[in-house]
């Protein structure tokens, strides 16, 4: 899944999570396959980002689950002998693996 712009957001493409509108309801529901219809109204309703299925957009600086993990492994990497240290990047770890829903 991947978090694009509204506007680049294309017809044909299928949402990953529910779209909600300001106020906190749902608007379209997870499995929407997009119309154009259905992204201007997302436009009119100033809704910045959607999420889709798949990874259709390539997205300058944008960084791979795997290089992500890495990093953290390597900012980690001199503390390994700090428990609450290790906690926290495992912390950070699963947070991220989770939030990218693999």
């Amino acid at each position: 899944m991947q978090e694009i712009l509204t506007l680049q957001a294309q017809e044909g493409m299928t949402l990953a999570k529910d779209v909600m509108t300001p106020e906190g309801r749902v608007l379209c529901g997870k499995g929407t396959v997009l119309t154009p219809s259905l992204l201007e109204r997302f436009l009119k309703l100033d809704l910045t980002h959607v999420t889709v299925e798949g990874h259709p957009l390539s997205v300058p600086g944008e960084k791979s689950l795997a290089e992500e993990l890495r990093e953290i492994e390597e900012r980690f990497s001199e503390v390994n002998n700090v428990a609450p240290l290790v906690y926290l990047k495992k912390r950070l770890m699963k947070r991220l693996v989770d939030s990218r829903g693999q």
